[in-house]
């Protein structure tokens, strides 16, 4: 298995997004975690759209960066530019990579624009997430 976790500040939306995707598109090939700066309670609005493509999140809880536990893992992927400046100093074994995810808590608008852009960010971290599984499945060693 593959130890993969995502950081961001809060860990309350990209970061619990990103773990409930990892988890159900990569099973049987990524252990899952996520992490933020600091904690606050997981957003309605990430459950209900990650519950509109048939993956609940609403089981998962926040937490706080443990270096400890982030020196296992495989990848720390950082979702925002907070996660990525605050993220400590790893092992070369760890591969750190960035993705840039706009966050959608501080998005203003009518409650359907808010809601297009939860969707935004589930589907732009969706897309990173498939071509993280592809570049994983590709450097594995072919089965026998």
């Amino acid at each position: 298995m593959i130890r993969v976790m995502f950081l961001c500040t809060a860990n309350s939306c990209r970061s619990q997004m990103a773990e409930g995707l990892a988890r159900e598109l990569g099973k049987g090939l990524i252990e899952a975690r996520s992490a933020g700066v600091f904690a606050v309670d997981v957003q309605p609005r990430s459950i209900a759209v990650m519950q509109e493509i048939g993956m609940d999140i609403s089981q998962q809880w926040p937490k706080t960066m443990d270096e400890k536990l982030m020196r296992t893992m495989d990848y720390v992927i950082t979702l925002c530019d907070r996660g990525a400046e605050s993220c400590p100093t790893l092992p070369g074994t760890v591969r750190r990579m960035h993705w840039s995810i706009k966050d959608p808590v501080g998005f203003i608008g009518t409650e359907e624009e808010i809601m297009n852009d939860f969707r935004r960010a589930r589907d732009e971290i969706r897309e990173r997430m498939e071509l993280l599984l592809h570049t994983i499945r590709r450097q594995m060693p072919a089965r026998r």
